[in-house]
Order: C-alpha cells, then structure tokens, then sequence
C-alpha cells in the first residue's frame, strides 16, 4: 500500500465486532476468521484502487452577454468588434462615439486610417489617434484579440497629457523669451561702453548705466517671480495652517507695494480684521502684487482703494480697484495665465513680468479661496479675493475661478 492510502478503519472495526458477534453465537472460529478475512482484505483492496483521473476542464465559451456585464460600467471606453462590426460598446463609448456606434460598420466608426488598420491587425496592438472625437485630442487606442471572432478596443485619452507638455514647453520658450529680452540690452549697452575707450561723454554713459541698471532690476524681478511661481505650485497641495491678522497684513502690504511715492494715492477701508489660516509671505505677495498692478495700469493721478471686509459669514474679502483704462472682455479669462499681457509693450516698460497674476492665482487656490477679476473699459477694473476664516478653513474647499463678466466698478 502506498504511504498516501488511507485505511478504512470504521470498516475494519464494524468487520471485528463482526467476527466478535460471530464467535459468540457459537460459529466455528475458522469459519469466522474468514469472514473477517475476507471482508479485511476486500476494504484495503478497495482502499488502494487509484483515484479517478480529474475531468478536464473546458473553457466556456465568450457571448456578448458575458462580457457586456464585465465592461458596461467601466470608465474607460471599451469596444467589442465581431470581424468588422461593433458588437458591443459600454456607457463611457457610446457617450464618446455615440449610441448608434452598436452595430455599425467599425471602420466607419472609427474613421481614422490609424485606428482603421487595428481591425486587420491579427495580434494585440495599438495606435495613436488624434481627431477621433473632436479636433486636438488624442488618443491611444489598444486592440486585444479574444477569441477568432470577438477583439476588444481600448480608448486611453492622452489629450490632458499632451496638453501638460504643451504648457511645459510653452513656459520654457516664453520664459527663454522673457529672460533674453533684458540680457541682450545689457550684453548690448555694455559692449557699447567698452567699445567707447573713454571716448563716451559721461551724460551719455549715465544713460547707457541707467538701462542696464533698469534692465538688470527687470531680469532680477522676472527670476524672483518665477522662484516664487515655483514655490507655490510645489506647495499647493499643503493646506496652511498658521492663524494670521489678515487687516493688519493687508496694511502693511499695500502700504510696501505703494512705496513712499505713490502712498498718497492708496486709499485703504479694513472694515474687518478677520482671522485666516494662512502663508504670511504668500498672503503679503497676493496684496502687493495686486496692489502694484493697480498703481501701474491705473489712471497716474487717480487712487487705488483696497477694501477688506466679510462675506457670506465666513469669508474674508479683500477687493483692489483701480480707476485706469479697464481690460476689455474677451482679455479676462486669460489674466492669470502665464507671461499673459493685455497691452506687451506697456507691461514691459512699467516692469511687468507678466506672472504677477499667475502667482496671485495659485497662491489663492492653495489657501482654498476664490479669485474674480471684473473691469469696464474707460472705468477700471476691481480684483476681490476671497478666503474662508479660520474657524471655516477646514470645512471645505471653494472653487478657485476667474469671472470673465463685464460689469460697472463702483
């Protein structure tokens, strides 16, 4: 018997009790020891006999109804094609191509040759696409045979990847831009003095050493901004936690944003001294950034107000309003873009880099609260930000958005 057989020992002993009850009926002992025998030798034979073989097993057969229930709630578009026909299309492709892609001519659905050419294709394959919903996305679309009729189609939308790498390359050439700009007026002023041996009179050589000083404070500007960009995109997703005295922050940032010479033009209303859980260098960046741009694109003579206040109970309300020439509608959506300029020139020669904004924005979406930008041509334009007090800050997360509505800055 093999060391793995299992003896039948509940036999064995009803066999004993067996022979036993035998013996005591007065049965002749060798006629009971063979019985005993018998039935012994019959269970261990029994016993021994090797198992059956297993049954082998066999693959049940796809149906469409099967694989409907596996893929109709998936959030990625999913196709099955029987030869060249849509057979099956769960919610999130038909919502893509369509509820009449079912049963339709695949490559009609289809239509791009690069997704075309997957349906021939007798191995696991894929494509990119672009235009196959609408035009600029893009799409990976991947082929999986799964048996010799049926093949499944799986659309990856790669058009937010792409636009990420856009933006990427788009930042660097404008900021390449931006920087060379001020490095090839100093390069070129300073290879203008030295060139003069001396012979430069010093009226003209003062001016030449005031634009590359101008030039110089321009470039030193745009990396401290860009420094500061960085920073706060890196720290976006930490929420602040530091309770701050936003009136008397407000104060003191509007009062170093104006500087001496243009204080008598600030007009400051703190109806409120609010408590926000907050970055201090972050939330003084906010005020002076707007409070600058204010005092640059606002009318020279006219007054900047900046207003703090509450609203909606649990929100403090910081509005900036200049009184200059107003950015017209279709500018506004823009502003909080990335080297973005409504008037380049003007920008440049007030030493705009063109990311104030864009710092503004993010620093207000990482304390959680809400940017809007409203201006009229010919009357100014108001910036309120909004960010939740103390005792609200973590109950929620607002939206951050730019309005791009016209309206009358009163």
């Amino acid at each position: 018997m093999g060391s793995g057989q299992n003896i039948p020992i509940a036999g064995i002993s009803l066999a004993a009790v067996t022979f036993v009850a035998l013996l005591s009926l007065g049965t002749d002992f060798v006629i009971a020891l063979s019985v005993l025998t018998v039935w012994v030798g019959s269970l261990l034979v029994a016993a021994g006999r090797p198992p059956e073989p297993p049954k082998a097993k066999t693959r049940a057969r796809l149906t469409l109804e099967s694989i409907s229930d596996l893929i109709e709630e998936s959030s990625i578009p999913l196709v099955i094609t029987d030869r060249n026909a849509v057979a099956l299309a769960n919610a999130a492709a038909r919502k893509m191509l369509g509820p009449h892609v079912v049963g339709q001519d695949a490559r009609v659905a289809l239509r791009q040759p690069e997704a075309v050419s997957l349906l021939t294709a007798n191995r696991q394959s894929e494509a990119i696409v672009r235009g196959l919903v609408r035009r600029g996305d893009i799409w990976q679309i991947s082929r999986r045979g799964l048996d010799d009729r049926l093949a499944m189609l799986e659309f990856i939308n790669q058009t937010a990847e792409a636009d990420i790498s856009r933006a990427h390359t788009d930042f660097v050439a404008n900021a390449s831009h931006e920087l060379r700009t001020p490095l090839a007026a100093i390069i070129g002023y300073v290879e203008t003095l030295q060139e003069g041996d001396g012979e430069i009179d010093t009226p003209t050589a003062r001016k030449f050493l005031g634009i590359i000083e101008r030039e110089a404070q321009r470039l030193q500007a745009l990396v401290s901004d860009l420094m500061s960009l960085s920073r706060v995109e890196a720290e976006k997703h930490d929420l602040p936690t530091t309770p701050i005295d936003l009136a008397a922050l407000v104060e003191r940032a509007a009062r170093d944003a104006a500087g001496p010479q243009r204080l008598d033009r600030l007009h400051l209303d703190l109806d409120a001294a609010p408590v926000v859980l907050g970055d201090v260098q972050q939330l003084e960046q906010v005020v002076r950034n707007l409070v600058d741009n204010a005092m640059k694109y606002g009318a020279i003579d006219a007054p900047v107000h900046v207003t703090l206040d509450l609203t909606q109970g649990d929100l403090a309300r910081i509005a900036v309003q200049d009184e200059g020439e107003g950015i017209a509608t279709e500018h506004i959506p823009h502003l909080t873009r990335r080297f973005y300029r409504t008037d380049p020139g003007r920008s440049r020669a007030s030493g705009g880099t063109g990311l104030g904004l864009a710092i503004v924005k993010h620093i207000v979406e990482r304390h959680r609260g809400r940017l809007d930008i409203t201006s009229e041509l010919g009357k100014g334009t108001r910036v309120v930000v909004r960010i939740p007090l103390a005792e609200a800050g973590s109950a929620g997360e607002a939206d951050l958005t730019v309005t791009d509505e016209t309206q009358q800055v009163s």
